[in-house]
């Protein structure tokens, strides 16, 4: 049995309760992969993860951490059809982070939790991608509904999911109105495919839907804030329109809408990501995606080695990044 560098943590807490530890490896068993993780792409989820505020609480003592990452299959273990050694991979579906943490220089996992890395993306990149995307996909198209033609309300715009559902949004024809905090992100916005871009501090985002739309509001909001705004925000939406929340930047408890006839959804990617059928619609998407060139993962800041997961998880705390932050191996 080898170890391999790891990171966890034995208490809630800021970035400081991270450490890293060298941590027994197990050979891969049945349906298991072995992978050398080459680049480790940061969620919220992972903060709010470390500080107790997830949805789930970490095991511990010795809970470890994160969901994607990009590497290379090192061994299978019996029975393993679907990857061959060398195969470039990513990692995001179905992993529960105390007990299997992509953090760490290699990771023993289920097949279900590991997914084909598109061709032509490097590992940087690779782990910039899956969640970010397939968030996009899972919400907006098979939950929202989004069609062409349709606006769309996209809040937190700046951050990895947004540009990504930014431009999967755009790729289906949709009308894109960007929700940021200030205009200093505009122009990168625009060109991700926004066609309207509200600065939160200075407009009302309602009003200026209004506005945009000519009254009849967008006909899908998809929001990462939650929180007791959502029932104002709720009323930029059409009539009958959908709004589909999947994050919640502000904790407080949501307050519901009274603007009905409207559709509210809780979205959670595991849903779509539990089963072989809805990994095979995200990873075609994704891939398409790619091979077509319209999207473009955005890595915000890339920091180097393991030892340097404090400082990216203050990065990601601040909110004054765009895109993803990934560390590098």
């Amino acid at each position: 049995m080898t170890t391999a560098r790891t990171v966890v943590f034995h208490e809630l807490g800021d970035p400081e309760v991270l450490t890293i530890e060298d941590l027994e490896l197990p050979a891969p068993g049945p349906g298991e992969v072995l992978i050398r993780i080459e680049a480790l792409g940061l969620n919220r989820a992972e903060a709010l993860f470390r500080a107790g505020t997830y949805y789930y609480l970490p095991t511990l003592p010795g809970s470890r951490l994160g969901y994607e990452s990009a590497g290379v299959i090192e061994a299978v273990g019996p029975d393993v059809t679907e990857f061959a050694v060398g195969d470039e991979v990513s990692t995001g579906p179905n992993i529960e982070m105390s007990s299997a943490g992509v953090y760490a220089e290699r990771v023993v996992l289920p097949v279900n939790s590991v997914v084909p890395r598109p061709a032509g993306l490097d590992a940087v990149t690779g782990a910039a991608t899956w969640l970010t995307y397939s968030t996009a996909y899972g919400g907006m198209l098979e939950t929202g509904g989004l069609r062409p033609g349709d606006h769309v309300l996209i809040t937190a715009a700046s951050s990895g999911v947004g540009i990504a559902a930014l431009q999967t949004a755009a790729r289906i024809g949709a009308i894109l109105i960007a929700v940021t905090r200030t205009g200093a992100k505009s122009r990168h916005l625009l060109d991700n495919g926004a066609a309207h871009v509200i600065a939160a501090a200075a407009t009302d985002v309602v009003a200026e839907t209004r506005r945009i739309t000519n009254g009849a509001g967008a006909q899908v909001v998809f929001d990462a804030v939650g929180g007791p705004g959502l029932a104002e925000l709720s009323t930029a939406a059409a009539h009958n329109g959908t709004i589909v929340v999947y994050g919640w930047l502000d904790q407080r408890p949501m307050a519901m809408p009274m603007n009905w006839p409207l559709r509210i959804h809780g979205y959670a990617n595991m849903d779509l990501s539990a089963t072989a059928d809805g990994r095979r619609r995200v990873n075609h998407w994704i891939a398409s995606g790619i091979r077509d060139g319209v999207f473009r993962p955005h890595v915000g800041a890339v920091f180097d080695g393991l030892d340097s997961i404090r400082d990216a998880h203050r990065l990601m705390e601040s909110n004054t990044n765009t895109g993803k932050i990934v560390v590098k191996l």
